[in-house]
């Protein structure tokens, strides 16, 4: 939860907080001081965060490598619709010997970037960045591996899709988990539409707004880190993560001006600075919307 607020509400704001500005905005969730003490003292320890005191009090904020990771995570959460396929697939091969730990290490760091794995022991996906992948596993610590992976792309030059492409899903994803995982998601949020726009002439507290857009993400963001982000010409018709990213879509923007006041009333640093939104926070969720059509009014 905590890397949930420094992702969505902390980073547009120069990733920097006081200790007792996150103790504040988590309380209501349930989460006690102990619990924040101890989780940030965590994220420390794993250099997500890094702290500065300032007499009595302690600003916490990202790590170099703490930002990089949560941009990493902000282009999956925040990003436009997944692009059509080229048809062709993205291949990592493993060449020569390497220890079962190593590999499930690397099986690991693979899955996060939306890879699957085919029985033949290679890693596949139809969109994947592989420059992009490369760089990214030598600053999770996997430079020494390099020289034993092998990134290919493989054409695919048939016109039409084939059994093979869906036998690669198939063996490759357990979709069918996560498609249920979606439905949990739909089932708990489009209520919260359907209340938004029976109660649209009324005032929702700032706070609420915040405390629901934090949950919104928090739940969207374990989904899609578990999604591969496949393109729709190989996901099963009728796919529920793309219903979940357009309902997420409409209830972040629906409810993005009021949880902001809450943030602008309630983040401090430590020397009572209030650290303001950049336009990033604006621009989230912002293509190809039409708030009209989704019935949630404007915004």
């Amino acid at each position: 939860m905590i890397t949930t607020v420094f992702g969505d509400a902390i980073l547009p704001r120069g990733g920097r907080v006081s200790l007792s500005s996150m103790i504040h905005l988590l309380q209501p969730l349930g989460v006690n001081e102990r619990l924040v003490r101890t989780a940030v003292y965590r994220l420390v320890k794993e250099e997500w965060l890094q702290s500065e005191a300032l007499g009595r009090k302690t600003d916490y904020m990202l790590t170099p490598s703490g930002h990089r990771r949560f941009a990493e995570a902000s282009r999956q959460i925040y990003a436009a619709d997944i692009p059509a396929w080229d048809r062709r697939w993205r291949l990592i091969l493993i060449v020569g010997e390497v220890d079962l730990r190593s590999r499930e290490s690397l099986r690991k760091a693979l899955f996060w970037h939306g890879f699957g794995e085919t029985a033949t022991g290679s890693f596949v996906h139809p969109t994947a960045d592989l420059e992009e992948v490369m760089e990214s596993l030598v600053s999770e610590g996997f430079d020494a591996m390099l020289v034993q992976l092998m990134p290919l792309v493989a054409v695919n030059s048939r016109v039409a899709q084939c059994a093979t492409d869906i036998d690669m899903v198939q063996k490759a994803w357990n979709l069918g988990g996560l498609a249920l995982s979606y439905e949990e998601f739909l089932q708990m949020y489009e209520p919260i539409r359907d209340a938004l726009i029976a109660n649209a002439q009324e005032d929702m507290p700032e706070k609420s707004a915040f405390l629901i857009r934090t949950l919104l993400i928090h739940d969207v963001r374990r989904l899609l880190l578990r999604d591969p982000q496949l393109p729709e010409s190989l996901l099963p018709a009728s796919w529920p993560g793309s219903r979940a990213r357009h309902l997420c879509r409409a209830l972040y923007r629906k409810l993005l001006p009021l949880s902001e006041r809450h943030l602008d009333a309630n983040v401090r640093l430590s020397n009572g600075t209030i650290p303001l939104a950049s336009q990033v926070v604006a621009s989230r969720f912002a293509y190809g919307m039409d708030l009209e059509a989704d019935g949630l009014g404007s915004v």
